[in-house]
């Protein structure tokens, strides 16, 4: 029996072009075999659904189960802004996961749901703010460079991780070795780890004889005016003391109890000419007694 000629394959084709399209029909996608990525989308679409549904209830009847519901609903909000923020400092992730969960639930109590904004773009300013209000009230008085501060981070992740590989606690030169720092790098970065520290002025000093404090050892100026100031005035006294009854009365009534001369003359019985002379006189006498003290 004769086989069939082979079928004519049309110019411009190749054979193997012609193989596929003589093969089987390909089929359709698998629907169960969906991206991720969509069912990322989906659902992050009913989120943000039930997250409006929620807020539109909460904000009728202001009862706290909802707003729980919104937080949790949210978390994925806070932990984003937390995990950005891990990096960047020394504080636990659980930590700022807690200070954003508050800028999360400001968030829902400011939320307006009129104006017919994204509930995530308004809420993100408010965890970010928060978390960046703690950590600025975290941070310490004094600052170092970033550089220092990077490589401290790192130098503690160092120490744990050869403290595990070696069963005991690393050297400085381990882990000086470790990070790649030459020995003036590394005291740098001591001296800077140092000088972030506060030092309490009730820290003790040695002394040979008496114990000391720091804040023994600072000058104040506010004191030192002060005790100047009553330096002065006992020495006032004493020069007031030394002139005679009725003009030292003249002088305190003028100037300590803040009478005018008229005033003065009335109460002693005297004339407001007596009153002013006896003022000029006795301002010169004070100044005289002053200046043989001082000289």
């Amino acid at each position: 029996m004769n086989t069939p000629p082979p079928l004519p394959i049309p110019s411009g084709a190749s054979a193997s072009s012609a193989d596929q399209s003589v093969g089987p029909p390909s089929q359709p996608p698998d629907e169960s075999r969906r991206p991720a990525a969509c069912e990322a989308v989906a659902s992050s679409q009913e989120v943000k659904a039930r997250t409006a549904e929620l807020l539109r209830l909460y904000h009728q009847t202001r009862d706290p189960a909802l707003r729980n519901r919104l937080v949790e609903l949210n978390l994925g909000l806070v932990r984003k802004e937390a995990h950005h923020w891990r990096n960047q400092c020394n504080e636990g992730y659980d930590d700022l996961m807690q200070i954003g969960c508050l800028g999360l639930i400001q968030a829902i109590e400011r939320f307006d749901i009129t104006r017919g904004l994204a509930f995530s773009s308004f809420a993100m300013p408010y965890i970010r703010g928060e978390i960046q209000h703690y950590l600025r009230d975290k941070s310490p008085t004094m600052r170092i460079p970033r550089r220092w501060a990077t490589l401290q981070r790192q130098a503690k992740k160092v120490v744990n991780q050869l403290r595990q590989q070696l069963g005991r606690p690393p050297s400085e030169a381990e882990v000086r070795e470790a990070l790649q720092l030459t020995e003036e790098n590394w005291q740098e970065m001591k001296l800077a780890l140092q000088n972030s520290f506060l030092l309490s002025l009730d820290a003790p000093i040695q002394c040979e004889e008496d114990s000391l404090s720091l804040g023994d050892t600072v000058p104040d100026e506010r004191y030192r005016s002060f005790q100047l100031a009553e330096e002065d005035r006992i020495r006032l006294q004493n020069a007031l003391a030394k002139l005679e009854k009725r003009t030292r009365t003249i002088l305190e009534f003028v100037f300590f109890y803040d009478l005018t001369q008229k005033e003065t003359a009335e109460r002693l019985g005297i004339s407001a000419v007596t009153v002013s002379r006896q003022v000029k006189k006795g301002l010169e006498r004070l100044a005289k007694i002053l200046n043989q003290e001082i000289f």
